[in-house]
């Protein structure tokens, strides 16, 4: 989970996984060209961080390399962090609701 963090830690990480989420199979050219103030070295060792998170996975055809974005290692951390932090907060909504419905009870004649 460390390289996922670390992955999703920085803004141009961030913009190339949401533009291979946009264009599923697009090739390194394709991201390379929205980045015009990075070198295209700059933007392949973003990329490298992303595959090292598997987060980017890529596919050789001939001398294309194709991208795709895998939500698994985001979708592990949902489930760990928010499943906890879910039912910790849906118990306190709960307890506060029962105190104010009891609140309201003990107002009305």
């Amino acid at each position: 989970m460390d390289a996922v963090f670390l992955a999703l830690g920085h803004q141009v990480r961030r913009k190339i996984l949401d533009l291979v989420q946009a264009m599923p199979g697009c090739s390194v050219g394709d991201v390379t060209k929205y980045f015009e103030d990075i070198s295209r070295i700059a933007v392949l060792r973003h990329m490298d961080v992303l595959e090292n998170a598997n987060l980017l996975i890529s596919r050789k055809v001939g001398r294309r390399r194709e991208l795709f974005f895998n939500a698994v290692p985001v979708q592990m951390i949902y489930d760990r962090w928010t499943t906890e932090y879910s039912r910790f907060w849906a118990s306190r909504a709960l307890d506060l609701k029962y105190m104010i419905e009891q609140k309201i009870q003990k107002a009305d004649p």
